[in-house]
């Protein structure tokens, strides 16, 4: 039997997809935007989806949605928001704003997860914001679990990823087992920082885009995310492995059924001349004065892929870095390259939802990364499987917030304009927690 992992704060599924591949079973993924949740449900539809915020969660309500019973969790992983860092002279989880940390706290005690895995901004491990991950730690402590000190900040580009992308990572494990080790750097990040001796240069952008058609070239991608095409060129080892070309593309995960000959998330951004005339000005590897989008560098790496803010904090895009070769912000599946995702893996079909689920995910490569040094602890060997699944229904990538929210039965998440009292929110919460309360498995 393969070890169970539950996924926290799940996003469109990074970790998801990491832990899978390395070995796990992805039992339950917890995500609170009815968006994310419908792409998670798109690309891991035996997972069983929980479009739910953690506050308040139970893990018996998780054990028994999931259908996993009594037993064992053996890794409990996430990144929970972490924002109430004003408070001079007194406790940092005591801010509310931080409460869904605590929860994130809570289910791992209640799960009796083995291990645990809590991944957030490099931002964390500097300055006032030491006193949050000492204070973290402390919580995990008095829970019964203990944590790797010291700890660790991770860059994806020391993974096999072709992008400068750093993430804090604490690894825990309930006490008297052993705790997941940080995992030793793979590959060295061109053009970036100094080279590690021994280390084989890890993917440059060109690596990852190549060989992907330029989707100027299909007037049909004006008006949908996806084309069929024969027009792939030849791709690097790199971008083999995520057209599943490979022996080990799959890793230890389930290989899916898709259409190889589809081109997808790749929706063109119709530029006006003016702004095609100044990236064209604009040198590989600096950034655009004006725009001030960063062009990727053809033999380098990309900067950090940024999520942006969603439609609760003023639905703010954050830009897409400009093709190194094309006079264009890159498409989501060009992201979705240079982030480590797999070409099977789809987003939603809008380029602001799928650049955002982008962003804000872990890349695969460096989860399959950290999830193998669970692994290692947890004293298994992974398997291969020879099962292959089927993707769920591409009407779950067309849905838009109503539509999703519709679709799991749960209300809209407020926007900015619409921001509900404290009160209406938890009366919200609690209701909506009895309904699910109900359902063993409604998704």
């Amino acid at each position: 039997m393969r070890p169970i992992g539950i996924d926290l704060f799940a996003g469109a599924g990074g970790l998801s997809l990491g832990f899978e591949q390395a070995g796990f079973d992805v039992a339950a993924a917890v995500e609170i935007d009815p968006v994310h949740c419908a792409v998670h449900k798109y690309n891991f539809p035996e997972t069983a989806i929980i479009p739910h915020s953690v506050e308040g969660l139970s893990a018996t309500l998780i054990r028994k949605v999931a259908g996993i019973g009594s037993q064992p969790v053996d890794c409990v992983f996430g990144g929970a928001p972490c924002q109430g860092f004003s408070l001079i002279g007194h406790r940092v989880l005591d801010d509310p704003r931080n409460k869904l940390v605590l929860d994130f706290v809570r289910i791992v005690s209640e799960l009796q997860a083995r291990t645990f895995v809590f991944e957030n901004v490099k931002g964390l491990t500097v300055g006032k914001h030491k006193a949050f991950l000492k204070e973290l730690v402390a919580a995990f402590d008095d829970a019964g679990y203990e944590v790797r000190v010291p700890w660790k900040v991770l860059n994806a580009g020391h993974y096999g990823t072709p992008q400068f992308r750093e993430r804090l990572i604490l690894f825990g494990s309930r006490k008297g087992e052993p705790i997941p080790d940080y995992p030793a750097a793979q590959t060295n990040i061109v053009g970036r920082r100094k080279s590690i001796d021994g280390l084989l240069d890890g993917p440059t952008c060109v690596d990852a885009l190549q060989d992907l058609p330029d989707a100027d070239r299909f007037q049909t991608l004006l008006t949908s995310d996806s084309v069929r095409t024969t027009g792939f060129g030849a791709p690097s080892r790199y971008a083999a492995d995520l057209r599943c070309m490979t022996d080990m593309a799959w890793h230890y995960g389930y290989a899916r059924e898709w259409d190889r000959a589809l081109l997808t998330s790749s929706a063109r951004t119709d530029h006006t001349d003016i702004s095609m005339r100044r990236f064209r000005e604009t040198e590989p590897g600096s950034v655009e004065p004006i725009s001030r989008f960063f062009r990727l560098p053809k033999q380098g790496v990309s900067n950090t892929l940024r999520a942006g803010t969603d439609g609760a904090r003023g639905a703010f895009t954050s830009p897409r870095p400009i093709h190194y070769r094309h006079d264009r912000c890159v498409t989501v599946r060009e992201m979705a390259r240079l982030h480590g995702f797999p070409d099977w893996f789809r987003f939603n079909v809008t380029k602001w939802h799928g650049a955002r689920q982008i962003g804000n995910a872990v890349p695969p490569p460096l989860a399959r990364a950290i999830a193998g040094e669970v692994m290692k602890a947890l004293g298994e060997e992974p398997t291969r499987t020879e099962r292959t699944m089927a993707l769920g229904d591409p009407k779950l990538l067309a849905l838009d917030l109503s539509g999703a929210a519709a679709h799991f039965g749960v209300n809209p998440l407020p926007s900015k304009r619409d921001r509900k009292s404290g009160a209406k929110k938890r009366k919200q919460i609690d209701i909506e927690r009895e309904r699910l309360a109900g359902q063993v498995a409604y998704v």
